[in-house]
């Protein structure tokens, strides 16, 4: 497998990870009253997994970006 290919899949899970854990904390630390509203509404799993998804993609785009705006650096330097 290519080491860009390699660098993207692991992007990708260091973002979701980190997208699970910022959710985590917004729900946990109740910003916003969003705890009350995902708890108390019928449809709040699916607005959690919505705000999960999203938010990991944008973490895993933003990881993928400077991890190859790092890699760019370390090629430069040799």
């Amino acid at each position: 497998m290519p080491r860009v290919f390699r660098l993207y899949i692991i992007s990708g899970l260091i973002g979701f990870f980190v997208s699970a854990v910022f959710v985590a904390m917004i729900i946990g630390f109740n910003v916003g009253n969003l705890q009350h509203l995902i708890f108390t509404s019928d449809i709040g799993v699916i607005a959690v997994l919505a705000f999960w998804v999203l938010n990991g993609i944008v973490f895993s785009g933003a990881q993928f970006a400077f991890s190859l705006s790092q890699l760019a650096e370390h090629a430069d330097d040799t």
